[in-house]
């Protein structure tokens, strides 16, 4: 971890703020994935259930879209698990004093690349939630809103991360030729 440089407090605040979104992580993907399997087997209870509580004017549960829906969030919450991942290492190694290592350029490569697929499960997501919104409002006259639209500041951070990969994976090169001159 940081051996270095222990009093280094933005090192540390980094690494704990990263191990807590992973562990906020983790806690959602279980119940996510709890959540899919009950919904599977349990689903004609549950959509029964839902027309005896709303009454058999309403349309029919939304089953599948909804298991696609939280389907498609436990891969997002897995990517965003791996980026964290990937940032505590870069932390690490740069509290250890080496950030232009090869493997940080790879990291950095890495997140943009679970970043930018985030970004594409937000397309299908937002049809799937559109169609349990739709129903949602038919049974309580809800107003729901699904804000699906494309977000400039995550592609922004897509590119920036892809740009410093290359930055890092340039500047390993030139600590390698310069280690070798010497």
């Amino acid at each position: 971890m940081m051996k270095d440089k222990p009093n280094d407090l933005l090192l540390l605040a980094g690494q704990v703020l990263a191990i807590i979104a992973q562990i906020g992580l983790a806690i959602g993907a279980v119940a996510v994935a709890l959540a899919v399997p009950a919904m599977i087997f349990f689903g004609d209870a549950i959509t029964a259930e839902i027309a005896q509580e709303t009454g058999a004017a309403t349309s029919a549960f939304p089953l599948l879209p909804t298991i696609g829906l939280l389907a498609l969030a436990f891969v997002a919450i897995a990517l965003a698990f791996l980026f964290f991942r990937n940032l505590r290492a870069i932390i690490g190694s740069v509290g250890e004093g080496d950030p232009f290592a090869p493997e940080n350029a790879e990291r950095l490569g890495a997140m943009a690349w679970l970043l930018l697929g985030v970004q594409i499960l937000v397309i299908p997501a937002a049809g799937l939630g559109l169609i349990v919104a739709k129903w949602a409002d038919e049974i309580e006259n809800a107003n729901i809103t699904i804000d699906a639209g494309l977000d400039l500041n995550g592609i922004l951070l897509v590119i920036i991360l892809f740009i410093l990969a290359r930055v890092f994976k340039h500047g390993a090169a030139m600590r390698a030729d310069l280690e070798g001159t010497v």
